[in-house]
């Protein structure tokens, strides 16, 4: 190795691993007030998606998923989430799994279609006054489809050149 190398190296360490003392300027005050300005505690959520991530609780026994949901969404009991942030199916591989599209088509709608909607209805079955958000991680196969097929019918002069030779 040379010298430098090595040198460059024990530098390296020794600035890396120095102790860090806080003192009283790094010092930050929080002032929480219920009448003040500011942001809102909208309340303690969960989030369903990312490709697979609540599957396999709609496989459980009837009588264990029920427990599970109730640990999870009744007011005072559990975890009693507020808030339930859905994936929004699209038919894609969005990390370990694919979340069903409720939209395959443009004259297809089916909102039983996988299992993200059934969560929220039991969700909302436990507690009414959830919130429920959803989150596309890709986008409708639906509108990537039109996209595409409306390309293959422009002219070629009209059509981006990394899609058509």
């Amino acid at each position: 190795m040379h010298p430098r190398s090595f040198l460059f190296i024990v530098l390296l360490l020794l600035f890396s691993f120095r102790p860090i003392h806080a003192s009283a300027q790094d010092t930050t005050h929080v002032v929480v007030s219920g009448s003040a300005a500011g942001r809102v505690f909208d309340g303690v959520g969960g989030l369903s998606g990312g490709g697979g991530t609540s599957r396999l609780l709609w496989d459980y026994p009837s009588e264990k998923r029920d427990e599970i949901l109730d640990y999870l969404f009744k007011p005072n009991c559990g975890a009693s989430l507020q808030i339930l942030k859905v994936e929004i199916g699209s038919d894609a591989i969005s990390t370990n799994g694919a979340e069903a599209s409720h939209m395959r088509s443009r004259t297809d709608s089916n909102y039983n279609r996988g299992y993200e909607w059934w969560l929220m209805e039991q969700a909302k079955l436990r507690n009414p006054d959830i919130t429920l958000y959803g989150l596309e991680w890709a986008g409708p196969a639906v509108l990537v489809l039109d996209s595409l097929l409306s390309l293959t019918k422009r002219p070629q002069s009209h059509a981006p050149s990394a899609i058509l030779p």
